[in-house]
């Protein structure tokens, strides 16, 4: 046991990279993040799960470029997403909790209002491509099309206006958020994970199923998106 002890480190070593002899040693007792040996005997630890996303390769200079800039838009809108989604749970969970219908409402109201005083002013310096990022993170994040949610808060009324003048945009409060299918979708998607993994942004689970694992094997092909945009 002792030897395939041994032998599973030094596999494990030469994985990641750490020379068992750069560790300080005291009292017989070799500490790492990874493993700890004690008087010759090497015990293994559990490790974080970490996943290696492919290079993404560009066919031009301005697929790129365009990446970086897009890269930019989804960094910006996934907080407001993510931040709706705790807001919509909480708001959910304490409605669940109301039993009168007219209080539930009045409380709904009251709530919607607030998240718009919170919101609005950030909102309206967005721009269109970056409103179109945010409503397809809306339903990454609520498993809920923009539009079902202004519905719920609203009314279905409200919820048709909106999505009218969202239409002036070239924008759908319907939209939804399909990496699967979807280049650009899966783009972002992709963006998320590289940032997840960077520490930049902070994951939230997304509501839909989708298997990123499995998507991640294809290419990015950016030039398509690109093109499609034009």
């Amino acid at each position: 046991m002792k030897k395939y002890l041994h032998i599973t480190l030094s596999i494990l070593l030469l994985f990641i990279g750490i020379n068992v002899f750069s560790q300080q040693k005291t009292d017989s007792i070799t500490l790492s993040d990874q493993y700890i040996v004690f008087e010759g005997d090497t015990l293994l630890i559990e490790l974080d799960e970490i996943m290696l996303l492919k290079k993404v390769k560009f066919k031009t200079a301005y697929d790129q470029k365009y990446y970086y800039w897009f890269r930019k838009k989804v960094l910006k809108a996934y907080p407001y997403a993510k931040l709706a989604s705790e807001r919509l749970t909480v708001l959910n969970q304490r409605r669940d909790s109301i039993k009168s219908r007219s209080k539930k409402r009045e409380y709904t109201i009251r709530v919607q209002k607030y998240m718009e005083g919170e919101f609005t002013d950030q909102l309206k310096k967005l721009t269109r491509t970056e409103g179109r990022i945010l409503i397809k993170l809306i339903h990454r994040q609520t498993g809920e099309t923009a539009f079902d949610v202004v519905k719920d808060l609203r009314s279905g009324w409200k919820a048709f206006w909106y999505n009218t003048t969202a239409s002036m945009f070239k924008l759908s409060l319907k939209d939804k958020y399909n990496p699967e299918k979807n280049p650009e979708d899966y783009l972002i998607e992709d963006i998320l994970q590289r940032a997840f993994i960077a520490g930049i942004l902070k994951e939230q689970p997304s509501k839909l199923n989708y298997d990123y694992i499995n998507l991640s094997k294809k290419e990015i092909d950016v030039s398509s998106i690109v093109n499609k945009k034009k």
